[in-house]
């Protein structure tokens, strides 16, 4: 029924228009976002039949994230609403930056409905019904009852036969480096797709040696099919480059192309999540083409940089046509007319 489902908590967004600072904006603009529900809006827009696991609110910011799942083509059949009179959406404040200040997030996802997901809110018949689960370490870091309905969760997809995909995602004001660590090192032997920055190999978990050294190191040590990791350069808050490596175990290969160079950034929360919906998209509609998820998932992720909002916003045309005009070596037209 499904080509990929993730488990993780959808929030709201609220950010200062333009380049105002928290401090001193009085208006903010309302969008919907998450890592996995990034990924998967990502998915969706490139034809892959995606949905969400999750809890939200009932009430009408919970009503308000729901319509945005459904705007972008996921599914809600597994989001859940939770009925209590505490129940509360988790919620972000993202402020832009230019150079010289850098971008700013302030949390307030404590106590949210997320927090009380239960293995028991789902039926068991949902773990039959995909090729693919997702999740992250965000999400392993919002607490020990999150944590282990997710961690049940990746066991009954494994043996049902889906393909798990994991993101290390690793955010500093959710958790320390040390539990990070302990906790994923758990699931990394029941993981398939595996997402890791050469920073956070390096930081988290205290990998040594170069890029590729680490790849291999995680693929042997975790028996892990694929490894990806991107790579960005930050010019200026405004100006990014964009690329990554992805590392085959069964073959021994790594995959590269040029990175996208120098991209004019009008939002850079959820490009890495857009990324592995390029490359989930690429592995999931190939036969696990590790070619095509490369190059699906540079493009995507270096598009998303130029979309404003968290979630992806370009259908597989859209990035088919960037990939193509990534690869030509002449004159490209200046608009699409």
């Amino acid at each position: 029924m499904f080509d990929i489902l993730a488990l993780g908590e959808i929030l709201l967004r609220l950010s200062p228009p333009m380049n105002e600072k928290l401090v001193r904006g009085e208006t903010f603009e309302k969008q919907v976002g998450g890592a996995e529900l990034n990924v998967l809006s990502g998915a969706s827009l490139l034809g892959l039949r995606a949905g969400i696991i999750s809890k939200i609110a009932e009430n009408d910011i919970g009503e308000f994230a729901r319509n945005r799942v459904r705007f972008v083509g996921v599914s809600d059949d597994y989001l859940m609403n939770d009925i209590e009179k505490d129940a509360r959406l988790g919620i972000y404040y993202y402020e832009n930056g230019a150079y010289p200040r850098k971008p700013r997030i302030v949390y307030d996802r404590s106590h949210t409905s997320m927090s009380k997901i239960s293995i028991e809110d789902f039926p068991d018949t949902m773990y039959s019904l995909t090729r693919c689960f997702h999740t992250t370490g965000i999400t392993l870091a919002l607490g020990e009852q999150v944590r282990t309905t997710a961690y049940e969760m990746i066991k009954k997809f494994k043996k049902n036969g889906a393909l798990i995909s994991f993101d290390v995602n690793f955010r500093s004001n959710l958790w320390s480096g040390e539990e990070a660590r302990r906790t994923i090192e758990e699931i990394l032997p029941l993981v398939d797709i595996f997402f890791c920055s050469e920073e956070t190999a390096r930081l988290t978990f205290k990998k040594s040696g170069n890029l590729k050294d680490m790849m291999k190191e995680f693929a042997d040590e975790y028996n892990i099919g694929v490894i990806a990791s991107t790579q960005r350069i930050v010019h200026s808050p405004k100006i990014h480059t964009f690329g990554s490596v992805i590392y085959e175990k069964c073959s021994d290969t790594f995959y590269e192309e040029p990175p996208y160079s120098k991209i004019e950034v009008v939002d850079r929360i959820g490009s890495g999540d857009a990324y592995i919906s390029g490359v989930l998209y690429g592995i999931l509609s190939e036969n696990g083409s590790c070619a095509k998820a490369l190059s699906f998932g540079n493009a995507a992720g270096a598009i998303k940089n130029t979309i404003p909002g968290d979630m992806q916003a370009s259908l597989r045309g859209e990035v088919e046509a960037v990939i193509q005009s990534h690869r030509l070596k002449g004159n490209d037209c200046e608009m699409v007319r």
